[in-house]
């Protein structure tokens, strides 16, 4: 109460009466002390002057409620039980349209709610205060399929929007966006959730909040998910909304039953689901692109999500959507930007031979270089073990031989035909010509002609239900911002990545260390 009443007036409180009495005693016989402490003439002293309001509650109304307007609204109600005064104040529905659009963004349709006899106050408590824990992005748990829920507030509803990579192979098409769930005030009592599943229109569902990071939906009508043809009226509808085609369009078997495995294995959830919060990447000066979500190809798998991080001179791409190969939450690709690689010219780059052995050349050394580190840090803590001694100690000079062994070598490899991968280095600005290699297998042929700069890198391969996973080499290649594409050696395949543009609401990470933590996480969801 004290601080606010400081605020209102714009200046400290005034002193104590002794320490008023002090003040006259040193001004002399001739002078007053005014209320602040200051003293001045005994002629002005009795001149009257207007009344200072001494207690918070003698403030006027219409002046509480802009003081209140900047509190909090999650202090609002404490406040209101102060006392009477307050209570009323806090019923004035300007407050709480103010907290709903700097705390949520609401900003439209708020009049409408006088219409249905709904008080901003009732939105903010009932329906946006309660579920706020639920909104940003979020990873279905759906076995190895993983998936990108964004929970926004729309208008006057929370919506839970499921992001759908385009259809393959159209990369760079937008991305579709489809309701699983949405919630309201249907009346002045309570909120409700909707469940948007299906094609009869919304229906009764729940959402328990489990704990801060994690919630889950339920459906309470899944008769409202079923269709009069029964599974195979569900099955082409719902490969058309995939795929955008027909079964018998597909003339790939072992599509065609990656795509039914996939149907029986989603739709027997019927949107009872559980969540876990996943967070943007951070972004920093010395990032080669903006990190954040792209949508890429995976063969017979057809679109998937992932997303791009910077970790020092490393970029880890990490699934946000799989396959029964790869599941969500995998590290499908790792590149080392310190190997960085120049390609041969357009002629030369056309034989995947000579590409591959430029790559592999890379490969290789990187592995010895692995292996002298791991052993010279194995003969280390021997040495530290038996002797008991430390670096700064007797056996001084073993540290000296830590840089010799190769601890921090800069990889310099000749490729063939002018191929280079060299230590760090500033990428090519103008950039270089780039076509695929004869015989590497690509999705999407169109993609750019130019790229910025390649690096080595690893893709994550493994046999159906993610057996034998195994690292294997490939080329990363940085076309711009928007996109950028990776060679998989051992599959002769090639994936194209494009940006996902849509802007994402309440997703940043509250620190990097809960970004990090977050990576390591999704990979043990799935594992």
């Amino acid at each position: 109460m004290r601080m606010i009443m400081g605020w209102c007036c714009g200046r400290a409180f005034p002193p104590t009466e002794r320490a008023m009495e002090r003040r006259v005693a040193a001004a002399g016989p001739g002078a007053s002390t005014s209320a602040c402490g200051e003293s001045r003439p005994a002629a002005l002293a009795s001149a009257p002057s207007p009344s200072r309001p001494r207690n918070v509650l003698d403030l006027p109304p219409e002046l509480l409620v802009e003081i209140f307007c900047f509190l909090p609204g999650v202090s609002l109600p404490g406040l209101a039980a102060a006392c009477k005064k307050f209570h009323q104040i806090l019923s004035t529905d300007t407050i709480w349209r103010r907290r709903c659009r700097v705390e949520y963004g609401v900003s439209e349709n708020l009049r409408r709610l006088e219409t249905v006899g709904i008080a901003c106050r009732d939105l903010y408590i009932k329906l946006l205060h309660p579920y706020r824990n639920i909104l940003g992005l979020w990873q279905p748990d759906i076995g190895p399929y993983g998936g990108l829920l964004n929970v926004v507030v729309d208008g006057l509803f929370i919506i839970g929007w499921m992001y759908l990579p385009p259809h393959d192979p159209q990369v760079n098409d937008a991305m579709r966006c489809k309701p699983l769930f949405r919630i309201h005030l249907w009346e002045k009592s309570k909120a409700e959730v909707e469940c948007m599943y299906g094609h009869k229109g919304s229906h009764k569902g729940d959402i328990q909040i489990v704990k801060k990071d994690e919630f889950s939906t339920k459906c309470n009508q899944t008769d409202f998910h079923r269709m009069a043809g029964g599974r195979q009226e569900e099955f082409r509808t719902w490969l058309a909304e995939e795929w955008g085609r027909t079964l018998e369009d597909i003339f790939h078997e072992h599509m065609q039953e990656l795509i039914l495995m996939k149907f029986i294995y989603t739709s027997q959830y019927d949107n009872c689901l559980t969540y876990r919060r996943i967070y943007l990447p951070p972004c920093s000066p010395e990032d080669l692109i903006p990190p954040g979500l792209f949508k890429g190809t995976y063969g017979s798998h057809g679109l998937e999500i992932v997303m791009l991080s910077f970790h020092g001179t490393h970029i880890k791409v990490t699934k946000i959507t799989g396959d029964p190969n790869v599941p969500a939450g995998q590290l499908t690709l790792h590149i080392d930007v310190t190997c960085s690689v120049q390609l041969p010219d357009i002629e030369h780059l056309r034989n995947f031979d000579k590409l591959s052995r430029i790559v592999l050349e890379i490969h290789q050394r990187v592995q010895r270089d692995q292996q002298n580190q791991e052993h010279w840090q194995e003969n280390t803590q021997h040495n530290v073990d038996s002797s008991q001694f430390t670096c700064n100690g007797v056996q001084e000079p073993n540290c000296h031989g830590a840089k010799a062994a190769g601890m921090n070598m800069k990889i310099e490899t000749a490729g063939a035909e002018g191929g280079t991968a060299e230590g760090p280095s500033a990428p090519p600005v103008a950039g270089q010509p780039f076509v695929l290699p004869v015989g590497v297998m690509a999705r999407n042929e169109v993609y750019p002609r130019m790229c910025r700069a390649c690096f080595y890198g690893t893709g994550l391969i493994a046999g159906h239900g993610f057996t034998s996973p195994e690292r294997t080499p490939g080329l990363f290649i940085l076309f711009d911002e928007q996109c950028f594409g990776f060679i998989w050696l051992d599959l002769k395949s090639f994936s194209l990545y494009s940006r996902i543009e849509d802007s994402l609401k309440s997703a940043q990470a509250p620190f990097r260390e809960a970004f990090e933590l977050m990576l390591k996480s999704m990979q043990s969801w799935t594992s």
